[in-house]
């Protein structure tokens, strides 16, 4: 990923957090087939290696897990989206005077590593028992555990679990960390403005990476 050195991110509890707030990820193979993209849920192992473990499942019947087998050497790409928007260069506190253009503000972390397959069903029900235990109310009563035994039997058999030790992690996080104070502070107001939650997500990113 193209990253000038002030959008560089190598701070892990910083990269940690966009990954868990946004765990909806892409993940991408090159394989015979060329390149093939899935989108999936992971669950994140900070502790798990030196960069940390991803953890999903996708549908056996999708076709993408047998490029694990088949290039067993082979990084994967799973890229993580943080906040991200559009800044109009009207915005600036320095423009008229100044001249800008528009630009795209944003956050991306991109996890590389060799996945490895879950064969032990066992372990398969205690991903998604982890995965339900992530995305579920606090209160929930719904646990993968207590469905009929059959059933979870059934659905491990129709999904792949694997998990992927990364190799290593890129961040960048787009700011406005290259514009002067001032303007890096009144396109965040400007964002802020619209009342939209995730420009107003985007303005509060902003303006931690801007702070000082």
């Amino acid at each position: 990923m193209y990253t000038p050195a002030h959008f560089q991110v190598q701070d892990r509890a910083r990269i940690t957090a966009v990954i868990r707030a946004n765990s909806f990820a892409t993940l991408t193979t090159a394989g015979a087939q060329g390149l093939t993209a899935t989108h999936l849920p992971f669950l994140y192992d900070e502790s798990a290696g030196p960069h940390g473990t991803l953890l999903a499942h996708m549908a056996r019947a999708n076709r993408q897990w047998q490029e694990f087998a088949a290039h067993p050497a082979a990084e994967v790409l799973v890229v993580f989206q943080g906040e991200h928007g559009y800044i109009s260069p009207t915005w600036y506190a320095s423009y008229p005077v100044t001249p800008h253009v528009p630009t795209w503000n944003y956050e991306a972390v991109h996890a590389y590593g060799v996945p490895r397959i879950v064969e032990d069903a066992r372990r398969t029900v205690d991903l998604l028992e982890a995965t339900v235990r992530a995305y579920e109310r606090p209160d929930s009563p719904y646990s993968a555990r207590n469905q009929p035994d059959d059933f979870i039997r059934q659905l491990a058999k129709a999904i792949v679990a694997f998990e992927i030790p990364l190799t290593r992690l890129e961040a960048k996080f787009k700011l406005s960390q290259n514009r002067k104070k001032e303007d890096a502070a009144s396109a965040a107001a400007a964002l802020e403005q619209t009342g939209d939650p995730a420009a107003v997500r985007l303005a509060a990113a902003m303006r931690r990476e801007n702070q000082g």
